[in-house]
């Protein structure tokens, strides 16, 4: 399960249709409506928000807004529910910072086109969920 914190805008086609996907899923286990991934790692920070359901709806209505965008076909009917007034939840820089450069080392095989486009950024925006704080790859868990 990847549940990217940077921003969808940085994903390819097929990076951005399996986000979608991967977070339906993340969506059925927050419901209690699947046996597997319940203890998947990428829900902690989900799990441990005021409100996980409504949460993982939003990340996934922002997701949808990036489809939305590119004229995709997504259905904002599969989300059970979502507000972009939520309070932000805390990412560390350093994360966004690696999940950068492991995208980029996707992209360079998947899409090389992606790659050159998105070569030239220093600083990776998060998803429209999250904000960054200070600190490293190893602090993502704790903020």
């Amino acid at each position: 399960m990847r549940l990217w914190s940077i921003s969808p805008e940085y994903l390819d086609p097929v990076g951005l249709v399996a986000l979608w996907r991967e977070g339906l899923l993340a969506q059925k286990v927050l419901l209690g409506l699947t046996k597997g991934y319940r203890n998947h790692p990428q829900l902690l920070r989900f799990r441990r928000s005021p409100d996980p359901v409504l949460y993982i709806g939003t990340y996934l209505y922002y997701v949808y807004e990036e489809a939305r965008r590119r004229s995709y076909g997504f259905s904002l009917a599969k989300v059970k529910t979502y507000d972009v007034e939520v309070e932000k939840l805390p990412i560390s820089v350093g994360q966004l910072d690696y999940e950068f450069k492991h995208l980029l080392r996707k992209l360079r095989k998947r899409a090389p086109k992606k790659y050159r486009e998105l070569a030239g950024v220093t600083q990776a925006s998060p998803h429209p969920l999250f904000k960054p704080v200070p600190g490293g790859v190893e602090d993502w868990e704790r903020v």
